[in-house]
């Protein structure tokens, strides 16, 4: 097996098990700010190809959100200091004047959300009665297009 079949195999085994997925497709407007390395591959990627992902899983409240955009470094010194903090410093110990710290800004196209409020317990029966059912299952939580 070479490296990249292994790394194929493996981004199917993690999400094989996983219960739910989110598609999203572009549409709407607002901006998320990143602070990435200028040098890296995230900067050398969206420079080539500007549409992104971004997703956000809080497993712990059954929360899901999707956020897909376009995005690009910007050149921003005042947005830079404005969003600098001592856990960016973690990744950039130069401080907010590093050279090589670039600011991702991704202008959101289209958001979504699935907020479930049930306990895993209930799903799982809900889930259970509608494969039982034939009928798909109702009231699994909220999900909505978000316009921004």
């Amino acid at each position: 097996m070479t490296a990249t079949t292994t790394d194929q195999s493996k981004l199917w085994d993690l999400i094989k098990d996983t219960r739910f997925g989110m598609l999203t497709h572009r549409h709407g407007a607002g901006t998320l700010y990143f602070f990435v390395p200028k040098d890296g591959d995230i900067a050398r990627h969206v420079a080539g190809d500007p549409v992104v992902n971004i997703a956000y899983a809080n497993t712990d409240s059954d929360s899901y959100v999707s956020i897909s955009g376009r995005a690009e470094l910007r050149e921003d010194a005042a947005k830079k200091r404005a969003l600098f903090s001592k856990m960016v410093e973690a990744w950039f110990p130069k401080g907010v004047d590093d050279p090589n710290l670039g600011l991702l800004a991704v202008d959101v196209v289209e958001a979504e959300y699935w907020d479930v409020d049930d306990s895993k317990m209930v799903q799982l029966y809900k889930m259970a009665k509608a494969a039982l059912t034939g009928e798909p299952p109702k009231n699994l939580g909220e999900h909505k297009k978000v316009a921004v």
